[in-house]
């Protein structure tokens, strides 16, 4: 008996029909991911429901590039974006992708971009749960950042990767 070969997976170009889905993955990441490595708590303040899909839209087409991961049937597995300036503000995977290979090959997508743009610096603030990968894409921790959500304290990290110089 032989098992199916894994899917294939692409990057594209986040479309308006994206929203939704994005919103629901979103949601779905931080809620099952997110409690690896934060209290309940913590994951209650920062996703404590599924965002609009509206804003999401808006979101995604407000100047940033939103790269949206698919498999071989079109099915959803991931999204990150790239703001103009370097920012890396969204890297979220499905959690049954987890581990998968999805992550790395969007954050490499944004990274071809910024060198496309001639963006000089990338930036983001990582979670403890995406800080591995960044390191292992050359990201450096510049500090932990130590915030409140909704009275709730969490953290994350500020990291960094130059692209030119």
């Amino acid at each position: 008996m032989t098992s199916d070969p894994p899917p294939r997976l692409r990057l594209r170009a986040y479309a308006s029909t994206d929203a939704s889905e994005l919103s629901e993955l979103y949601y779905v990441s931080a809620r099952v991911l997110g409690s690896r490595r934060y209290s309940s708590d913590q994951v209650a303040a920062w996703a404590p429901a599924p965002v609009d899909p509206l804003t999401v839209h808006l979101r995604a087409t407000d100047g940033r590039t939103t790269l949206v991961a698919v498999d071989d049937r079109n099915h959803v597995l991931g999204y990150g974006d790239l703001e103009p300036d370097g920012h890396i503000d969204h890297l979220y995977c499905r959690p049954e992708a987890a581990g998968s290979g999805v992550s790395a090959t969007l954050l490499d997508g944004l990274i071809r971009e910024a060198c496309d743009r001639s963006i000089a610096r990338l930036y983001v603030e990582a979670s403890e749960l995406a800080r591995g990968l960044f390191e292992r894409n050359g990201f450096k921790v510049l500090h932990r950042r130590d915030f409140e959500i909704s009275g709730v304290s969490i953290h994350n990290y500020a990291m960094e990767r130059r692209l030119t110089g």
